[in-house]
Formats: structure tokens, sequence, C-alpha cells
């Protein structure tokens, strides 16, 4: 936005909580600061910006493009003792505030005087500009007093502008670590891993192929005698034992298809987010991210019809309609139940994590007229175009019988163990790349800190 000199500035306020556990959020308000007087103006975002629990009301602090503010005041309010107890458990709990970001205040143990809760009492506004766009905001706490009953706390700010020669379009700059995306060593390595998985995974699968070709041309004949197919099959051991009903139709097909073709969906979902956010600045709209993965979501729904469709009809299934209306709605509906016990808590304890209830019928909406109808035309076209059996082997008439398993082999304990490997493998991995990149930049998150404050 471009600002003409000395034109109003609104100073946006959003929400207070513990530094500790930044998803747990509540109004500006729910702390006894200056509460504007008369219906302060709120701002409401994008779908994005309500489902992340931010709502921007008009602090009502003068602030005027280019002009600086020495120490002036905001209000005068008394501290009773219901007011006192609410700060000293922010100040307790490290309760920061979004401005932009500060803290309410500091805690001191001291042996000889006992505890001292500082409340922050001056916020000192410092913001660079380049031309007539704000480029930089800094909010600093300033000026603590003692919490006592009864006792008058002036709450004041100043403001301060300083010109820059930082451009609009690389404000965000300042978040990103310089020293380490200059080495260009570390998007190598990157690089390299994920090449390396790639050239194993295609090596494996090619010596796989190759080795059972022979195997696949065999099952797959259908001039054999009796005599020719058991004379194989007394040479066959293991896992071939079982190769006539390796594709035999699932008991519960319905559920099987609707979770292959969720899955699907939510593999091309992510794979689209991550495009758009490498193609597109994302990260500059608050809660772009969200709304871009809702709406990205609805649109892929077609996806999820199509493969589970398909798998549903190659493997003989009847009930067409109960499998494509799961598909459709096994995956919204299970977030929507989650969701449902997360916001009757997040009401409960008053957090703006809540979503409203308005909210929550245009996603409701955009399910039952985008995403869903999407995902019925996948589920027909799927049926149709690829639903033919296309089995590499067929699948025997009677089934083989299975001989009872020892406790360690159970399919439970089978995937429990066989899957610990791996998952603790990528969590190690993943818990190191995300701890290089972000956990010492909180802001470089997308959506935690950007200048919508300021409009």
């Amino acid at each position: 936005m471009q600002y003409q000199l000395e034109e109003k500035v609104t100073l946006w306020v959003n929400k207070v909580g513990p530094y500790n556990n930044p998803q747990e959020t509540y109004n500006y308000y729910s702390l006894p600061f200056c509460r504007p007087p008369g219906n302060a103006a709120h701002r409401w975002g994008g779908l994005g910006e309500v489902l992340g629990g931010n709502e921007l009301i008009d602090s009502q602090i003068e602030v005027k493009y280019q002009k600086n503010v020495g120490k002036s005041s905001i209000c005068e309010f008394q501290l009773d003792a219901a007011k006192v107890k609410h700060l000293k458990d922010a100040i307790e709990n490290t309760y920061w505030l979004e401005f932009f970001m500060g803290f309410v205040g500091e805690h001191h143990s001291d042996k000889s005087n006992g505890n001292k809760h500082l409340f922050y009492t001056h916020k000192s506004v410092t913001v660079r500009y380049n031309g007539d766009q704000i480029i930089h905001v800094n909010l600093t706490q300033e000026s603590p007093k003692h919490l006592e009953v009864g006792k008058t706390i002036d709450m004041t700010y100043s403001v301060k502008w300083i010109p820059t020669n930082i451009t609009f379009a690389r404000r965000f700059d300042v978040y990103l670590d310089y020293p380490f995306f200059e080495h260009q060593i570390h998007w190598f390595s990157i690089f390299n891993s994920f090449m390396m998985v790639i050239f194993l995974t295609g090596l494996v699968s090619m010596i796989l192929m190759r080795t059972l070709r022979n195997d696949y041309a065999k099952y797959a004949r259908e001039d054999d005698d009796l005599e020719t197919l058991e004379r194989d099959a007394s040479e066959e051991s293991g896992w071939k034992l079982v190769h006539g009903d390796v594709f035999r139709p699932l008991r519960n097909l319905v559920l099987f298809s609707a979770v292959v073709g969720t899955g699907a969906q939510l593999a091309m979902l992510v794979l689209l987010v991550i495009l758009l956010a490498i193609v597109g600045m994302l990260y500059i709209g608050r809660g772009a991210i969200v709304t871009t993965f809702i709406v990205c979501y609805a649109l892929t729904s077609f996806i999820s019809g199509y493969v589970s469709g398909g798998l549903y009809s190659r493997n003989g299934g009847k009930s067409w309609i109960k499998s494509m209306i799961l598909t459709a709605s096994l995956f919204p509906f299970m977030c929507f139940g989650i969701g449902f016990i997360l916001n009757t808590v997040a009401i409960f304890y008053g957090s703006l994590a809540a979503i409203p209830f308005g909210t929550m019928v245009v996603v409701f909406v955009i399910w039952g007229f985008i995403s869903f109808p999407l995902a019925l035309l996948g589920t027909v076209v799927g049926r149709n175009w690829s639903g033919a059996p296309n089995n590499p082997c067929r699948v025997k008439t009677i089934p083989r019988p299975i001989p009872e398993k020892k406790w360690y082999l159970t399919p439970s304990i089978v995937s429990l163990m066989g899957g610990l490997l791996p998952f603790g493998s990528i969590f190690i991995e993943m818990y190191f790349v995300f701890t290089s990149f972000w956990n010492y930049k909180v802001a470089i998150l997308f959506g935690t800190f950007e200048m919508g404050n300021w409009k």
C-alpha cells in the first residue's frame, strides 16, 4: 500500500499468547490493555487468515506517515486486584503480543524481595520507509513498572520514521539467513541426496522387474494344462505360492479404494502447493498458504474420485455409489470431526483459534459445491476409462488356505516393526532439516510475521 505525507496509518492489534505455545492465542484485549472507545474497526482477512486465528482490531493509536511522535499518552488505567492477577499470570507465562510482536513484561525472582512482575508501559515503534511505502516496522517495549494494586498506569507510545534504501519487493530479505543461502554447497547436498534416492529406487525397481518378468509371463499364460501348472507350482516356494491370491478383491474394497484415492489426491495437493509456493510469493499474504491448501484440495478432488473409481471397478466392485460418496467425504469429515473437538475446546477457553460459524459454513460450501461434485465426476470417469481389470497374473478361483502364524508375524506387528525403521530415519532427517532452517528464525515461517498489520 502507498501513502502520502502525513496520511493516517492504522496500527492494528492482533493477539496475545504464551511464547512457549504459539498455537494458544487469545484476543489482544483479553488482557487489561487500553481499549479504544466505542466500536473499534475490525479487519477480517481471507479464509486462511480466519482459520489461522487472526483478528485485527484498530488500536486507534494516532500514527501518520513520516511524522515522528514523541512520548505520547495512550490512556491511563488503575490496577485493581483482578487486573494485577491477570497481568501477573501473563507475565509468568511469558505472554507475547502482536502489534507486530513484543512481550507483555518481565518476571524476576529475588530472594530478598520476592517475585517482581514488571509490566511494560511504553511502546516505541520504529518505521523504516522507502518513498511512499513502509518497508520495516520494529516494536520495542520500554519503561517497565511494578504491578501493585491501586497503582495508576500511564500507557504511552512513540513513533520514529527512518528512510531506507531497501525496496518494497525486498522487504522480507531481513528474515533470511544470508550466510546459509549464499553457500550453494547446501543446495547441492540436498539435490545430491534427492537424486541418490531416485537412482537407488530406480535401480532396485529395474532389478525386481527383470527378476519377476518371467514369473509374470508364466502366471499369465492361459494355454498351460493342469499337469504343467501343478509341476510349476511344486517348484515354487515362499511368496510365489500365493501369486494366485495377490489380486483377489479385498473384503472391505470400498474403504480401501477411498483411502487410496484420498492418498493420491493428498500427494498431488502437496506437490501442487509446493510448486505454487516456489513460483509465487504465498508468504506475503497473511493466511495465503492455508487458503491455497483449501482451494487446491477442492480442485484436486477429481483425482481422488478417478483413482478410487478405477481401482474399485478393476477389482469387481458393485456398490460404486457407496465408494463414490465415501471417497468424497472420508478425509473432509475426518478433518471436520477432529476440528469440531478442537474448536469446542478453543471456544471453551476463549481462544482465537476457534473457527467462527460463518467460516465453517464457507468451508462446507466449498466442499459441497466444488470438491464433492468433482469427486463424483472423477469416480464416474475412472470407472468407465480405467476400470478394466489389468492384473499381471490370474486369480485362482479357490483361495489358498493361510496357515496360522506366530504372534510376531501377524499383520499388526509386521506393520509396526516394518515401518519403525523408515519412520525413525525420516523423522530424524526432517527434524534436523526443519531445525536448521527455522528453529531460530520464528519470523520466517509463513504467516507468522507480516507487514499486513500496517495498512
